[in-house]
């Protein structure tokens, strides 16, 4: 069994996406059980967002494994797991704008220019937006290299993401600093590719 048979991907996506699921609906039961602690809403709303952060490091970490290990089959998984990251950051604003705020936007729009942090964040999301529309093979084709200069969004995103998290501050800089050390990892592992690549061409 080659590990890049189309067969055998699409098996351990058949897998991975109810798995890719629980987190959103043990959150949800767990709300509804009352074991969100004192603040579910907010808890609901943070942990969403370090869900879609996750996600998006998950993303980020494929082509490092393909590098490390290489395997071509971990890039098959970077679309799934971009639009989950996309999914888990629409949870996050939909949950902060209605289940925070109950959708009064005066008061959402006073709360953006009160705190620059949420304006990070939102910044962020609106990155990710076109990223996830553009993710088919058929946009690939249709807007060739751009494509991928498009997609270079998520770097910028990414780092938005954590300075909106460390910004919060309301999980604390220890929950925070590893996902910070990975991100720096990541982005690393692709400035190391690239700079061998370089010398090789020289």
């Amino acid at each position: 069994m080659r590990d890049s048979s189309p067969d055998w991907i699409a098996r351990s996506k058949l897998v991975l996406f109810p798995l890719f699921l629980c987190p959103l609906f043990w959150l949800m039961w767990s709300g509804f059980g009352g074991r969100l602690g004192p603040d579910p809403a907010k808890t609901f709303v943070n942990q969403n967002g370090l869900w879609a952060f996750r996600f998006l490091l998950l993303c980020l970490a494929m082509t490092p494994l393909r590098y490390l290990t290489r395997r071509s089959f971990w890039g098959r998984y970077r679309r799934m797991l971009g639009l989950f990251a996309f999914f888990y950051a629409c949870v996050h604003v939909i949950s902060y704008v209605f289940l925070l705020f109950g959708g009064r936007w005066s008061e959402i729009v006073v709360e953006l220019a009160k705190r620059p942090y949420i304006m990070v964040g939102a910044t962020a999301f609106l990155m990710l937006i076109p990223l996830a529309i553009t993710s088919t093979r058929g946009w690939q084709r249709k807007m060739g290299r751009g494509w991928v200069r498009l997609h270079t969004l998520i770097y910028p995103a990414a780092f938005l993401v954590l300075l909106h998290f460390l910004w919060v501050k309301k999980l604390g800089l220890e929950a925070i600093w590893p996902y910070a050390l990975l991100l720096v990892l990541l982005i690393g592992v692709r400035v190391w590719k690239r700079y061998m690549l370089s010398l090789s061409k020289v």
